[in-house]
C-alpha cells in the first residue's frame, strides 16, 4: 500500500506504508453505522420509559401483556446465534470450508428469531394489540419492529456471505463486519426485551 507523505526534498515523494490498517474500511464502516444504531434505538427506548413511566396503569386497559416467557426462548435461539456466528469466524480464520456449518446453523437460528417473532406479531393483533390500538401498541410494533428490520437486514447479509462463503470467495474482512451488523441485532435484543416485555 502506499500513501503520500511530506518529508524529504519533494513534498509528494511516494513511501511504503509500513503498518496495516488496525481495521479494515469493511469493518469500521460497520462500526460507525452501529454506533448510530445504538443511539438511534436508545432514542426510542427514552421515549417509551417516558411514555410508560407516565402512564397510570401499563399496558393500558383491555390491551394483551406481552408474551415474555415465549420471547425467552426465542431470545436465547438468537443469543445463541450470536455465539455459533462468532465460532464460525474463528474457525474461518484456519480453515474456511470448515467454517460452513457453524455458519449456516448460526443463519438457521436467526431465521427461526424472526419467523417466531412474526408469529408472535400474528397472535397479539388477534388479541387486539396494533399499531394504532394505544401507544403500547404503537411503541411496541416501532421498536420491535425496527429491530425486526435490522434482523432481517442483517440476515440476508448473512445469506449473501455464506453464498461468497461457499464459492470460495469470502474476504475475512467481509466475515468481519457482517458478523459486526449481526453482533448488533443480538446484543441489542436482550435491552429491549427487558424494557418493552418485562
Amino acid at each position: 500500500m502506499v500513501q503520500r507523505r511530506f518529508a524529504g526534498p519533494n513534498p509528494l515523494e511516494l513511501v511504503e506504508n509500513p503498518r496495516p490498517p488496525v481495521l479494515s474500511h469493511a469493518v469500521l464502516g460497520m462500526l460507525i453505522f452501529v454506533l448510530a444504531e445504538i443511539m438511534f434505538f436508545a432514542g426510542l427506548i427514552s421515549a417509551f420509559m417516558i411514555v410508560k413511566s407516565a402512564a397510570l396503569e401499563w399496558p393500558p386497559a383491555g390491551q394483551p401483556r406481552l408474551p415474555a416467557q415465549e420471547t425467552l426462548v426465542n431470545t436465547g435461539a438468537l443469543l445463541l446465534s450470536g455465539v455459533v456466528l462468532a465460532y464460525a469466524n474463528r474457525v474461518f480464520k484456519r480453515d474456511r470450508r470448515a467454517a460452513r456449518l457453524p455458519f449456516a446453523l448460526a443463519i438457521l437460528l436467526g431465521g427461526f428469531f424472526v419467523g417466531f417473532q412474526g408469529v408472535e406479531w400474528v397472535a397479539l393483533i388477534r388479541q387486539g394489540l396494533t399499531l394504532w390500538s394505544s401507544q403500547h401498541g404503537a411503541f411496541f410494533y416501532l421498536i420491535v419492529g425496527l429491530h425486526g428490520l435490522h434482523a432481517v437486514a442483517a440476515l440476508a447479509a448473512m445469506l449473501w456471505a455464506f453464498h461468497r462463503l461457499w464459492v470460495g470467495r469470502l474476504a475475512q474482512s467481509t466475515f468481519a463486519s457482517v458478523q459486526v451488523f449481526w453482533s448488533f441485532v443480538v446484543l441489542v435484543w436482550p435491552f429491549l426485551y427487558w424494557r418493552v416485555y418485562l
